[in-house]
C-alpha cells in the first residue's frame, strides 16, 4: 500500500481509475480539484510487483467543534470482493485517520445492496453499514439510481427500449422546433438562471455559477459537457453530462417554466444517451431518484420520467463507515440531523 504523492504517481493513479470497470469519475483527480474546499489523498492498493490493484480516492475536511471526517463518494476502485486489495485500502485509511486526527471514514459505494459477498468483506474489515435511506436528503449520494446498459449496443437497439410515449416526445420536440447546441464556459450564465428556475419551482438548493464554472474548468472539454436547448434561439433547457472511464452520467438538468410542452428534456437525455453511444461506454447512468416508488411521493414524476426510457431501477449498499471516534462522530450525526431539521423548518416558513 502506498500513497499518491506526486505527478508520476498521480499520472499512474488515473490511467489506473479510467481503464478500471468501476470506475467512476467522483473518485478523479479532477473532482478532487472541484471539491477543493476538501484536502485530497488518495490510497493505492499493490501487488507483489508494485502495480496498481486498487485505489480509494479520500476527500478530508474540518467541521467544527468535532473534528476532521474523511469520506470518499462511489469508491473503491479495485475488485471488491477481494479481501486484500480491500484490507490494503483499509489500512490506508486508518493511516490517514492517525495523519488527520480523523472521527469517521464515510464511503458510499456504487455497489448493489444485495452484493453480500462484498457486505461480508467490509463487516470483516470492521465497517458499519447504513442501508436505510430512502430519500435524497438521508446520504450525501443517492442511493437510488437508474442505470442503463449500453455496451455493444446501437442507437436503434437503445431507442426500441424506451416506451412508446418517450420516444413519441423525442421526436416531438425536433418537430416543434427545439434545437439543442453544445454550450461555452459562457452560456453555464443562461443554464445557471434556469437552474434557479427549477429550484424555486421544484424546491430543492441549487449550486452557485461559480461551482458549474469551476467544474468546466477543471473537466471540461473531455470529461463534461453542457447541453443546451433551445425554442426560436431562446434558451428553454440544459445538461451536464460527465464521461469518465466506461461511464456516462446525467449530473445536472435545468428546466424553464416556459415551452415544457415541447419536450426539450426528453430531446436533451436522448442526445446525452448517443454521445454515451458514440464513446462506446458500458453504462449510461440517469443517476439518482427516491427510494419511495409512490405515486403520492412528491418526487416521483422524476422516477417515472427517467424509468421510462428503459434504464434498471437500481439500489446501492448505502454508506459504509468505520467511526474511529465513536462517541465524537455520534454527537456530529445528532448535530447534523438537527441541522438539516431546523434548514428544512426555515424553508418552509420562507414558502
Amino acid at each position: 500500500m502506498r500513497f499518491v504523492t506526486d505527478e508520476k504517481s498521480m499520472e499512474e493513479y488515473k490511467k489506473f481509475l479510467e481503464s478500471h470497470e468501476r470506475c467512476n469519475f467522483q473518485q478523479s483527480p479532477e473532482w478532487a480539484k472541484v471539491k477543493n474546499n476538501w484536502k485530497n489523498e488518495v490510497i493505492l492498493a499493490e501487488d507483489e510487483q508494485g502495480k496498481i490493484i486498487g485505489a480509494l480516492s479520500v476527500l478530508i475536511r474540518k467541521m467544527p467543534i468535532f473534528g476532521n471526517i474523511m469520506y470518499s463518494s462511489r469508491g473503491p476502485t479495485c475488485d471488491i470482493h477481494n479481501l486484500e486489495v480491500m484490507k490494503q485500502l483499509t489500512d490506508g485509511a486508518k493511516e490517514l485517520a492517525k495523519k488527520y486526527n480523523a472521527i469517521v471514514l464515510k464511503i458510499e459505494p456504487d455497489i448493489e445492496s444485495n452484493d453480500e459477498a462484498f457486505r461480508n468483506v467490509v463487516t470483516n474489515l470492521g465497517y458499519k453499514i447504513k442501508d436505510d435511506a430512502k430519500d435524497f436528503k438521508d446520504e450525501i449520494q443517492p442511493r437510488y439510481v437508474f442505470r442503463l446498459d449500453i455496451k455493444d449496443k446501437t442507437e436503434e437497439e437503445i431507442m426500441a427500449g424506451f416506451k412508446q410515449k418517450w420516444r413519441y416526445n423525442i421526436r416531438l420536440a425536433t418537430k416543434k422546433g427545439v434545437v439543442v447546441k453544445e454550450g461555452t464556459r459562457e452560456d453555464l450564465k443562461d443554464f445557471h438562471k434556469i437552474m434557479v428556475e427549477t429550484g424555486s419551482r421544484d424546491g430543492f438548493i441549487i449550486r452557485s455559477l461559480e461551482y458549474f464554472e469551476k467544474m468546466y474548468d477543471e473537466l471540461a472539454p473531455n470529461h463534461m459537457k453542457l447541453l443546451m436547448a433551445y425554442y426560436e434561439d431562446k434558451p428553454i433547457s440544459g445538461v451536464i453530462p460527465i464521461f469518465y472511464g466506461n461511464k456516462t452520467w446525467y449530473l445536472y438538468g435545468a428546466s424553464s417554466n416556459s415551452h415544457r410542452n415541447l419536450m426539450p428534456n426528453y430531446l436533451l437525455q436522448w442526445e446525452m444517451i448517443k454521445m454515451a453511444i458514440a464513446r462506446h461506454d458500458d453504462v449510461y447512468d440517469f443517476r439518482g431518484v427516491s427510494g419511495v416508488v409512490d405515486e403520492s411521493h412528491p418526487q416521483y414524476g422524476l422516477y417515472r420520467f427517467k424509468q421510462g426510457f428503459g434504464a434498471t431501477f437500481t439500489e446501492f449498499i448505502g454508506e459504509i463507515y468505520i467511526p474511529f471516534k465513536p462517541i465524537t462522530y455520534k454527537l456530529y450525526k445528532f448535530s447534523e440531523k438537527t441541522f438539516r431539521t431546523l434548514r428544512q423548518i426555515k424553508r418552509k416558513i420562507k414558502k
